[in-house]
This record gives structure tokens, sequence and C-alpha cells, in this order.
């Protein structure tokens, strides 16, 4: 038996065989981009995030109790209480105070002022306000949050939820300064205020390490899941969250959203509205950066089903360097846009309420350097970038009903494994030049005029084959370059296994339920295909959906003869969807 690497297909499913500088410069395999900000300022610093090199000069104990609160280590006289609102003023003293909360009220809460350090312990411990936050840190110093036992957090739907002066009150768990979770405990936070507060917010930073487990539930009426002004940066830990707003975000930042260790899931399920303080359309997203986006570890779901939807987004660049990401968008697109574009698809201009709704998109470029996605769009692109796009290493797998995987410039793949199936459109698509210079590279495009690759020809560019191991069903974009030698099989036959070899290498692939016609090879020698071939063993990376690493056997040999382009022409490959 030969040994393959695997790829699955079917009408669903594919398979594809510290310092603030920290954030910014953790691994990008020398990747550079012209969508990066000029400079990576700090974001947070490793020996101040960790706790155990805080020694805190005095530990308070809160406890709350119905409608009323209890408060014992208090030797400076900062904590007052009136009923079961607690209000601490740690502005004049300068010392680092641990406050140990617990306890149960449902009309109670927490504010903080303090110029220091602090530590928060969350022991057991069940507020709710129904007026505003129930915890309010108005302190701009690092806050420590302890997870410890099972706590909870809310809000209620009072129209008394507003800020106070000058203070904002943003989310049931606000905080001015940063926000550092650890612990092995677990906290649940529900947003249910109509006012569009979030579940947590910082003015600074959040930050995951550890442990701890996170659920936070931002409800039809509220706002975002888990918000970092700066940055939010996930090191461990289970993060759990869910917001059904429209326009609403799971998590997001207007600088970094980085993702180094943990298990986190995201569920989006509102729609697209229009945002009258900003004079635009915006639509929900699972996760939004609006700078940088940086996958180096952990595993990261995103769900997202609401009309116009996002699974995964951003402003400007985004580095898939390692992990696991499984992004499934389900909605429907939003709106029409104005004015006609390529492809038949019409494209958006600045007045165009139209949202698409896409499992990952970005303003800038994208770069995959070793993660292993899982992308799928129902309803319009499963990957799109608006800048470049470069893959290096990892495993790649779109689908969708248009483009599989877009950019509006330059496509480069120099390594990693590629799958891209599209059911209505062209599998891979740049609007740009596509290089292909190594990996392993499966795409499928829909039927003439549709291809599995495709360049913008068009526009003056092309498609440029210099290496790697194709498999194209529906061949490639005329007016290709092919320095590397092509073989087109006349037919395939679907849902059927193939193997394909290539001097000493085997993968095996299984063909699509629908597809364009012919089936183009090219490898750095002269590859050999079998059809029926039987794929058995190896490992399962796709939860039941296909195996990697699999043994190959049996199969009848299909006759190739040497191809040089033109399953499609210019005109049949699409330009950037017209949605946003």
């Amino acid at each position: 038996m030969k040994k393959a690497i695997c790829f699955l297909l079917s009408a669903g499913t594919v398979l594809a065989g510290c310092s603030k500088e920290d954030i910014f410069s953790s691994s990008n395999n020398g990747s550079t981009s012209s969508s990066t900000p000029s400079s990576d300022t700090d974001t947070y610093e490793e020996e101040e995030d960790d706790i155990s090199k805080t020694t805190f000069d005095r530990t308070i104990s809160i406890v709350w109790s119905g409608s009323g609160a209890s408060v014992s280590g208090d030797a400076n006289g900062v904590v007052t209480v009136s009923g079961a609102d607690v209000t601490v003023d740690n502005t004049k003293t300068t010392e680092k105070v641990k406050y140990e909360l617990s306890g149960s009220s449902t009309s109670g809460s927490l504010k903080i002022y303090s110029n220091n350090k602090q530590a928060l312990v969350l022991s057991g411990l069940s507020l709710t306000n129904p007026s505003g936050a129930a915890i309010n840190n108005q302190g701009k110093k690092r806050c420590f949050i302890v997870l410890s036992g099972t706590s909870s957090l809310a809000d209620g739907n009072s129209a008394a939820y507003a800020a106070t002066g000058e203070e904002d009150l943003k989310a049931v768990f606000f905080s001015e300064g940063q926000l550092i979770f650890s612990g092995e405990g677990s906290l649940t936070v529900s947003a249910n205020n109509a006012q569009g507060k979030a579940g947590i917010t910082s003015d600074d930073y959040v930050r995951v390490m550890g442990s701890p487990s996170i659920k936070i539930i931002a409800g039809s009426g509220a706002g975002h899941g888990l918000r970092g002004k700066d940055a939010v940066a996930i090191d461990g830990g289970t993060i759990d969250v869910s917001v059904s707003a429209d326009m609403k975000k799971g998590i997001a930042s207007d600088s970094l959203v980085v993702f180094n260790g943990g298990v986190t899931t995201v569920k989006a399920t509102g729609g697209t509205a229009y945002d009258s303080e900003d004079a635009e359309y915006k639509a929900s997203a699972g996760v939004k950066a609006d700078q940088v986006f940086k996958m180096n570890g952990g595993t990261l779901t995103v769900t997202s089903s609401g009309q116009g939807g996002k699974g995964i987004t951003g402003d400007a660049v985004a580095y898939f360097n390692g992990g696991t990401v499984n992004v499934n968008v389900t909605g429907s697109n939003y709106g029409s846009s104005s004015s006609g574009g390529g492809g038949g698809r019409p494209r958006a201009t600045a007045t165009d309420s139209s949202k698409s709704a896409k499992a990952i998109k970005f303003d800038g470029d994208i770069h995959f350097n070793g993660s292993t996605v899982s992308a799928s769009a129902s309803s319009h692109e499963a990957i799109e970038s608006k800048g470049a796009m470069n893959f290096t290493d990892g495993v790649v797998y779109a689908q969708s009903s248009d483009d599989a995987i877009n950019s509006a410039k330059d496509m480069t793949i120099t390594g990693g494994s590629v799958c891209a199936y599209s059911t209505g459109n062209d599998g891979m698509d740049a609007n740009g030049n596509l290089y292909i210079k190594g990996g392993l590279v499966y795409t499928i495009g829909a039927s003439s005029p549709e291809v599995g690759i495709d360049a913008n020809t068009e526009g003056g560019y092309k498609l440029y084959l210099t290496g790697g191991t194709i498999i194209a069903i529906g061949g490639l974009e005329n007016g290709s370059s092919l320095s590397q030698s092509c073989y087109s099989a006349s037919s395939w036959n679907r849902n059927t296994w193939y193997s394909i070899t290539v001097g000493s290498t085997t993968h095996a692939f299984k063909t699509p339920s629908s597809g364009g016609s012919g089936l183009v090879v090219s490898g750095a020698s002269q590859p050999t295909v079998q059809s029926g071939v039987t794929a058995s063993g190896g490992t399962d990376v796709w939860n039941g959906m296909g195996v990697l690493d699999c043994s190959v056997s049996g199969g009848q040999a299909v006759s190739l003869s040497t191809y040089s382009g033109g399953q499609g022409g210019p005109g049949s490959g699409g330009g950037p969807g017209g949605r946003h």
C-alpha cells in the first residue's frame, strides 16, 4: 500500500491535506505586509501581567448577602457600603490591594477608584446590578481577575444604565485599565441591557492567562461579548462567547486580537443594521480586529448565522501562524450594491448598504503560515483579502458558493496544503497575479466559465505556475504561464477516490458531487493518476470529515494528455465580491 495525504470532499465538507511587543512579534515566518501598522507599539508586558510577580499590601474581603454586603480587613477605610452597592476609593493610598469577593445579590454592584495595581478574586460570587454594571473599575492601572470556584455577573434592562458624569459605563464588567484573567474557576457574564452594553470591556486591553473558564452571553439588545480597546489576548483557558444583536461582535478590539493558546468558541447570530452614529451599515461578526489579527496557537471556533454577518474579519492584516481555526458562516447576504462589477457581480460603493456573509475577510493582507484553517460560507467567499494573500505553511480548506478563496491583489503559494472548493464560482481567484511556487493545491471550480484556478487575465495579470503539486477540477484560466508541465484528463467521476503520484509521493483526493469539466494535474515530475482507489487509515484531523497520511491501494490508471491552460477566458473570473 502507498502512504498518502488524503483530501475528502463532499457537498458540505472537505479535507485538505511577554512584553507588549511580544504580542506583535510572535512568529509570522518572515512575512511582511503593507497593511501592517507602521510601528508595533507595546501592548502588554509579560512580567507585569503575571500576578505572581506582584506583592499585595493588603487583602480586603467583601461578602454580598441579599440586599447588603459586609467588609473585613479594611484598615484604611477605603470601602463604603450602601445597601448592596459597594464603592472602593483607594486613591489616597499607595497600597496594592487584593479584594476577595464572594456571596450573592440580585441588586448589588462594585465600583472601584484606584491609582494602584489591584486584584479581584472572584470566589463563588453571584452579583446582578439591575441598573448598571455589576463591576465598574474606574482605575487605570492593571487589574488582575482571579477566578476561584463558580461566579456570575449580570446586568438588567433598566433605562438608568448610563454613564455617570464623565465615567464610562460600557459593560457588565467594565474597566478603564487592563484586565488580566487567571485562575482555575469559572465566570459567566450575562449582558441583558437594551442600550447595547457589552459583557466584558476594557478601555485598555483584556488578557486571559492560565486556565479559567469564561462564558459571556450578550442578549438581543446588548452589545459586544468581549472587547479590549487596545487588544484582546487569549493565552489559555476556555472562552465561550455568544452575541445576538445586530452589528455586534463576539470578540473585538480597535487594535489587536491574538490567540496564543486556549480553547475559544464564538457564536454570532445577529445581522446587519444602520449605525446612525457612524452613518453606515454594519454587520455582526464572531471576531473583529481593526488593526492586527494573529492566530499563533490554541483552538478558535466561530459560527455566524446572521444576515451579512462574518466569521473573522478586520480592517487591516491577518496572520495565521499556528493553532486550529474553524469558521462556518450560514447567513445570507444583506442588501444590494448599486453599481456593476466584474464577473457578473456588482461592486460596492461608499453609499451601498450591502454586506456579505463571509467566513474570513480582511481589508489588508492575509498570511497563512502554519495554522490549520477550515472556512465555509454558504452565500459568499469563504476567505477574502482586499490586499494580497500568501500561503507558506499549514493546512487551509475553504468552501463556498462564491469564490472559495479570493484576493484583490496578488496571491502567492509557496508551501502548505490548500484546498478551495466552490459550488458556484472559481475555486481560487486572484485579481492580481497568482503565483504557485510550491505546496499542495487542490481546487474545484463550478462549471464553465468558472475555473479551478483563476487570475485576473482581463486586467493584464495571469497565473504563474512554477512548482508544487496541483489538482484542479475545472482547469486553469486562459493565458496562464505554465513553467511546470501540466496534464489533463478528459473527464472525472464524481464522489470517487483518486490518487496522484509525483516522484515518490502519493496524495489521495475524493472528488466532489459537482464541479467543472476537466481534471488538470501538475507536479515536479510527470504525475500518474489512479481512479477508484481505496483510501484507509490515517489521522483524522477534520472530526470525521477525512484523514491525513492514509493508505491507498487499488485503482485504475487515468490517461493524461498535455495541458496548456484555457478552461476559462477573459471575463470568466470575478472581481472581489460586490458586498463589503
